[in-house]
């Protein structure tokens, strides 16, 4: 019923661009108003996050670690997997934000006949969130050339590699298939594992759902129907420079498309997906683990009164005595 609720309201929106976007009354909204004011609600809302987090009190080092702390000299140290210099800081960040590295490592858990658990390793899950990443981002540089002009010489360059393996005309894209395939391979891991599908939330099958059909929709305009790409840029550039116009040849499946996008930004500051840019301000992976090289002082606590083990020991002298354990004094 989540995934049902969650896929019947990105129908909806879907429907509602598709329609609406056929009267020429509405056109300018779909068109304008309601992508200027999707890019207005995520800067405002990503910038509210990010100030939160930055606001937050981190008063120790808490990173999370699984390799030997430098302590001594002559004890060799895990550098990337425990790092205590910021070099070991960035290569780790730059290997969890780019190649997934803590996923990479993630491992899954069967109960199997006997009864017995059984462990055993999940690349897929890696592979899939992988594929899905990068195939997103390489869409999302491709279509500069339509907020661009000139368009730049690396954007058309990517361009000829994402198409290096051309079926027919236009030329294939491997980014859309790679992106498509990974999406469903995530929404099957929903809806198939009764562990996933528990813990599964709304927003959830919402996000994929959404992401799903702003993918579809794209690839139906180029694939599957003529749209005039001419208009869609001179719409693009207009909404990028503050002169917008809604040009009489743009169709109604790009408002679909349009609107989908619109709602994907208005809701990316407000759901699971901004962890984009929490990774950067999570304490358990930007911070160093030095906790043995230098003494860090939680700056917000507060004074209190403390019992040193010298008091207790003065305190409780004689039950120490009689119990006959040693004493420091």
């Amino acid at each position: 019923m989540k995934a049902l609720g969650s896929l019947s309201i990105v129908l909806a929106w879907a429907a509602v661009a598709f329609f609406f976007g056929r009267l020429e009354q509405l056109r300018l909204l779909f068109g304008v108003f309601v992508p200027y004011a999707a890019i207005a609600t995520f800067l405002v809302g990503i910038s509210y996050r990010i100030v939160r987090w930055s606001l937050s009190p981190v008063p120790f080092r808490i990173p999370t670690t699984c390799g030997q702390q430098k302590s001594l000299p002559w004890i060799k140290t895990s550098w990337l997997e425990s790092p205590s210099r910021t070099a070991g800081v960035v290569s780790r960040m730059a290997l969890e934000i780019l190649l997934f590295r803590s996923l990479f490592r993630n491992t899954k858990a069967e109960l199997r006949e006997g009864p017995r658990l059984n462990y055993g390793e999940s690349k897929v899950l890696w592979l899939g969130a992988l594929a899905f990443h990068w195939s997103f981002l390489l869409i999302f540089l491709r279509h500069l050339r339509f907020f661009t002009e000139p368009i730049p010489h690396w954007v058309l360059l990517l361009e000829r590699v994402d198409s290096f393996f051309q079926i027919g005309a236009p030329n294939l894209y491997l980014s859309d298939v790679v992106m498509v395939a990974a999406l469903l391979y995530l929404l099957q891991r929903r809806l198939r594992d009764p562990q996933v599908r528990y813990i599964s939330l709304p927003g959830d099958y919402f996000a994929l759902f959404l992401i799903l059909g702003l993918a579809v929709s794209g690839i139906s305009m180029r694939y599957l129907t003529r749209v005039d790409t001419v208009a869609i840029k001179q719409l693009a550039l207009g909404l990028v420079t503050f002169s917008p116009i809604v040009p009489k040849e743009v169709g109604s499946l790009f408002f679909v498309h349009l609107f989908l996008m619109s709602a994907l930004a208005a809701y990316f500051p407000f759901s699971k997906l901004v962890h984009m840019g929490g990774v950067f301000l999570s304490p358990t992976r930007n911070l160093a683990n030095n906790n043995r090289m230098k003494r860090h002082i939680n700056s917000w606590d507060y004074p209190v009164k403390v019992h040193t083990y010298a008091e207790w020991e003065t305190e409780f002298r004689d039950k120490i005595v009689a119990a006959g354990l040693p004493l420091d004094k």
